[in-house]
């Protein structure tokens, strides 16, 4: 028996198709996915217009519309620490702006001993685009791993930073 609370879509995007799911409590995943676009599945309502929500921002969020999303987020998957170090990066890593590993390790207040573990949290997000990943670098400002590899890192990162270049002449 499926979870009727549990709502899935596969949203269309050009940089590669998305797994959106949600259920009452808000959005509990998006990644990256292989599958083809598909309709809503689920019978929540709630779960749904979380769904909705969210693919609607993602959308803004690629025309540029967008640079903060404002839908429902459900982190209770997630441990305290990964919640603290993804919360981190969303509160201080704004639009159009990078940082390193070890910059985000010591605006948690941790040693350079945990760049790992923050590392390793980063990469269980399960809310690519939402709680922004890809704006961490390595030390030397290199592109370093993304779930949803690093062509799309590269593209959410200049499309970030394409209309904050200020024009010539």
């Amino acid at each position: 028996m499926s979870d009727t609370s549990t709502a899935r879509l596969v949203h269309g995007w050009p940089l590669g198709n998305l797994l959106i799911e949600a259920n009452p409590a808000g959005v509990s995943r998006v990644a990256f996915t292989d599958m083809q676009p598909a309709e809503p599945t689920g019978e929540n309502p709630t779960a749904r217009e979380h769904l909705e929500a969210t693919a609607e921002q993602i959308d803004e969020y690629l025309t540029g519309e967008r640079r903060q999303f404002s839908v429902a987020m459900d982190l209770t998957p997630m441990s305290e620490f990964d919640r603290e170090v993804l919360l981190t990066l969303e509160a201080t890593t704004g639009y159009g702006r990078t940082t390193s590993y070890g910059a985000l390790t010591r605006q948690l207040g941790r040693t350079t001993a945990d760049a790992r573990k923050v590392g390793g949290a980063l990469a269980r997000n399960h809310l690519l685009i939402l709680l922004p990943c890809h704006r961490v670098l390595g030390a030397d400002g290199a592109l370093t791993g993304y779930a949803g590899g690093l062509p799309a890192k590269r593209a959410l990162l200049d499309l970030e930073s394409a209309d904050l270049l200020l024009p010539l002449g």
